[in-house]
Formats: C-alpha cells, structure tokens, sequence
C-alpha cells in the first residue's frame, strides 16, 4: 500500500502550499513566507496580510506578520527585538516585489 502525501502545514494550521511565496534560509533555519489574503473583517477590506513562519526542525513557528500598506511587522516571543529582524524583512519585502532576495 503507498502511503498518502500530505501536505505541510503552516505555523496557523493552513495548507502550506496555499500562499507559498517562498523560502530562504539562514544559517539552520528555514523561513517562509505566506500571502494571507486582505482583511476580510472590516469594509472596506483590510490590506493584504503576510506570514513569516521559521522552522528549525522542531515544525513552523510564527515569526511575524504584518501588512503590504506600512510593513510595521508585529513580531512573536523572541522574535520581539532580535537582530535578525530587520534582515528578515529585507527578504520578505523582496520576495513580495517578485524579486529574489539576495
């Protein structure tokens, strides 16, 4: 009997496939960044929402998440400060203008 694949999943549960805009690593961790759509809470619709998830071997964990209108990011437990911060947005904001990051 094959075994069924399954899908990776995000630090929120979702399908990782599902607003996959890519991944980078830095030294032995994975990041990866998700589109989560616009705010669909409020009228008109929010600006479009990002995830930042890290995966060091122990499963996605969120890292941030912030907004394409003032990319202010709220960064999660140790993230809050850390000086790998602002790196990571320089790559998150370069896979969002369909650039490769360097």
């Amino acid at each position: 009997m094959v075994a069924k694949q399954q899908c990776g999943r995000r630090s929120d549960g979702g399908l990782a496939t599902i607003g996959f805009l890519g991944d980078f690593a830095r030294g032995h961790v994975l990041f990866s960044l998700y589109r989560l759509g616009p705010d669909q809470t409020q009228y008109p619709n929010g600006p479009c929402e990002y995830l930042l998830d890290c995966d060091d071997g122990v499963g996605p964990h969120e890292v941030c998440r912030f907004d394409d209108e003032n990319f202010a990011p709220v960064w999660r437990g140790a993230w809050n400060g850390d000086a790998w911060c602002a790196g990571l947005m320089k790559q998150a904001k370069a896979f969002i203008a369909g650039a490769a990051p360097n």
